[in-house]
C-alpha cells in the first residue's frame, strides 16, 4: 500500500501546476504518481488532518492525580508543581517521585490552561504627542559607585515623554524625598523645553499619601503645588501595581545596563567628584536620545511652555548658630563662619547641598550629608572655618570631638596618628594645627604634607622648620595689659586762668585786694586737700 500524500506534496504539486507546468512534469516534482495528479486536479483528494497522539505508555500519576493532587489544584489554584511534588513525596515516601517532576509540570500546566484563574489581560496602550511624560527614581544594584573610595549611596531620577520616548536623568543624593522630586522634574522639563498636558508617576512618599480614599486627597499639597505651577495634570498608579508605569519602568533596566558597560569600558566604578559621575550618567541619556530625536521634535510642537520661574526646589529651615561655630540640620552637624556664631540664619535645604543665608545675604554653600541609620549624629566640617580659631588653641586638637573630620583625608589622618604615638601630644597638636593652617591658608594640603613626611624621614621635623619652609610668621602672642599709673589732679590747675597765689595759697589775703576782685577761687588740688 502506498504511502499517503503528505500536505507539502501536495502544495508543491500545486504550486507547480499554477506556474504552467504539465501535470506529469508536476508530479514528478512533487514525488506524487499520475493517477494521485488526476484526482488532486478533480479535487477528489484532500489533506487529512493529523490525529492526536495517543498515551504510548501508562500514565504514572494515574493513581494519585484525581484522589490527592486535582483536590489541592482546585482549592489552592497557586500551588506550583514543586511544591505538589514535595507534598506527593511525604504522603507516598516509599516511592521516589523525582524523575516524574517534568510529567507533574506539563500536567500542571494543562490543568490551569484549562481549569484555572483566568490571568490578568493587558491591555496595549496608545498616546498621543505631549499627552503625558512619566518619572520615577531607580536604583543603581548590580555595580557599587564610590567617591575617592568611599561608597556613594545615591538613587536615579529618570523622566519619560510617552510618545516619542525622549529621557532624562540625573543623580540624586539622598532618598526619594520632596526636593529631590522637585528638583529633578524641573530640570528634566527644562532639558525637553516644553511641558506634557499630564505627570504620571508611582505611590512616591513625596508626591502621595498613600492611602485609602479619594484620589484627589491623596495627592499631597507640594506636588499639587508644583504641578499647578507648570500645569500638569498630577496622576499616580494603583498601589501594588508597577506594571502601569511600564514606560518608565521597562527603559529602568536599559539605562543601568548601559551605565554598566559604561563603567566597564572606562575600567573603574571610583569617581573623584559627582559630577565626573554625572557626566558620565548624561552621556548615557544622550546615545538613548539620539534615534529618538525626530520624534522628540515632533512631540516637542505639542508640548506647553515653562513658567518664567522654576518652583521652590528646597526646603527652608531656620536654626540657629551654636558656640562651636556649627549648626545641626538632620542629625548632620555643619560648620559655618565663625562669626555667625549666637545667629539665626535661613537654610535652604536641597537634596545634595546647604545653602545658608543671613537674612537676605548669603553666607556659604555646604555639601549635604545623610546621616546613618540608627540616630547616629554624622559630621560635615570644613576647615576653612575652623582653622583659625583652631590656630589660636591648638591643643583643642588633641580632645575635639570630630578630630576625625578636621583631616582632610586618611594619609593626614595617619600621619597625625604617627605624631602622637613619637611623643609630646602638645607640640604634636602644634605641629599639626600649623601645619593645616599653611594648608589651609598658604599651600595645598598636598604639597604640606608631602613637605611634613620628607621632614619627618629626614628627622628634621619641626614647627620652625614648617614655618620657615612656607614663610609663616610665627603666631602673634597677645599683647599683655598695659600698666598705667595714676597721674596726680593738680597736673589739673593748668586748665582753670587764676593770679599768682602768695604764700603758696595758706594765708589770708590783704583787705584791698580782697575788696577789689573779691573772693579768689581756689585751686583744684588745694580744693581737694581741703576736702
Amino acid at each position: 500500500m502506498p504511502a499517503p500524500l503528505t500536505a507539502q506534496q501536495i502544495a508543491l504539486y500545486m504550486s507547480k501546476r499554477r506556474a504552467g507546468s504539465r501535470q506529469e512534469v508536476a508530479a514528478a516534482a512533487a514525488g506524487i504518481s499520475v493517477s494521485s495528479a488526476h484526482r488532486i486536479d478533480a479535487g477528489r483528494l484532500q489533506p487529512k488532518a493529523a490525529k492526536p497522539r495517543g498515551r504510548r505508555r501508562p500514565d504514572p500519576l494515574a493513581e494519585v492525580w484525581e484522589p490527592l493532587l486535582l483536590p489541592l489544584l482546585e482549592r489552592h489554584p497557586a500551588l506550583t508543581p514543586t511544591t505538589l511534588l514535595e507534598h506527593l513525596q511525604e504522603q507516598k515516601p516509599d516511592q521516589d517521585w523525582s524523575s516524574l517532576k517534568r510529567t507533574l509540570q506539563r500536567r500542571v500546566q494543562q490543568w490551569k490552561a484549562l481549569h484555572g484563574p483566568a490571568p490578568e489581560v493587558m491591555f496595549p496602550l496608545a498616546y498621543q504627542p505631549g499627552e503625558i511624560g512619566f518619572c520615577d527614581f531607580t536604583r543603581l544594584k548590580r555595580v557599587a559607585i564610590t567617591l575617592r573610595g568611599e561608597p556613594f549611596p545615591h538613587l536615579l531620577f529618570h523622566y519619560r515623554l510617552a510618545w516619542s520616548g525622549w529621557a532624562y536623568g540625573q543623580l540624586i543624593h539622598g532618598g526619594e524625598s520632596f526636593v529631590a522630586l522637585s528638583e529633578g522634574l524641573q530640570n528634566a522639563l527644562a532639558a525637553c523645553g516644553g511641558v506634557p498636558k499630564e505627570l504620571r508617576t508611582d505611590r512616591l512618599s513625596a508626591a502621595s499619601r498613600n492611602r485609602d480614599g479619594s484620589y484627589a486627597l491623596d495627592i499631597t499639597p507640594r506636588h499639587q503645588a508644583l504641578c499647578a505651577h507648570y500645569g500638569l495634570s498630577a496622576s499616580r498608579n494603583n498601589r501594588g501595581v508597577a506594571h502601569e508605569n511600564g514606560i518608565i519602568e521597562a527603559p529602568h533596566g536599559h539605562v543601568k545596563r548601559r551605565l554598566e558597560q559604561k563603567l566597564i569600558l572606562r575600567g573603574s566604578c571610583d569617581f573623584e567628584e559627582p559630577a565626573e559621575y554625572a557626566q558620565l550618567l548624561a552621556e548615557v541619556f544622550c546615545a538613548l536620545n539620539a534615534p529618538r530625536q525626530q520624534r522628540y521634535e515632533q512631540e516637542l510642537e505639542h508640548l506647553g511652555p515653562l513658567p518664567a520661574f522654576r518652583f521652590a526646589d528646597y526646603e527652608l529651615l531656620t536654626v540657629r548658630v551654636r558656640s562651636t561655630s556649627t549648626i545641626e540640620v538632620r542629625q548632620v552637624i555643619y560648620s559655618v563662619p565663625p562669626t555667625l556664631i549666637g545667629r539665626q540664619v535661613m537654610v535652604r535645604l536641597h537634596h545634595d547641598r546647604l545653602v545658608v543665608f543671613l537674612g537676605s545675604d548669603w553666607v556659604c554653600q555646604l555639601p549635604r550629608l545623610y546621616g546613618a541609620s540608627g540616630g547616629k549624629r554624622a559630621w560635615c566640617i570644613d576647615l576653612e572655618h575652623l582653622i583659625d580659631a583652631l590656630r589660636a588653641k591648638p591643643r583643642a586638637l588633641l580632645h575635639c570631638r570630630y578630630q576625625r573630620y578636621l583631616f582632610p583625608d586618611s594619609r593626614w589622618w595617619d600621619f597625625w596618628q604617627q605624631l602622637l604615638v613619637g611623643g609630646d601630644r602638645d607640640a604634636a597638636a602644634r605641629l599639626m594645627v600649623e601645619a593645616l593652617y599653611v594648608a589651609v591658608r598658604v599651600a595645598s594640603y598636598a604639597l604640606v604634607l608631602a613637605f611634613l613626611e620628607q621632614a619627618q624621614r629626614r628627622q628634621t621635623l619641626s614647627l620652625s622648620a614648617l614655618q620657615q619652609r612656607f614663610r609663616v610668621p610665627p603666631r602673634c602672642q597677645s599683647l599683655p595689659d598695659p600698666a598705667i599709673p595714676q597721674h596726680l589732679l593738680a597736673t589739673y590747675d593748668h586748665l582753670v586762668p587764676m593770679p599768682a597765689l602768695c604764700g603758696g595759697g595758706s594765708g589770708a589775703a590783704a583787705p584791698a585786694q580782697t575788696a577789689e576782685t573779691g573772693a579768689l577761687p581756689q585751686s583744684l588740688a588745694a580744693a581737694g586737700r581741703s576736702g
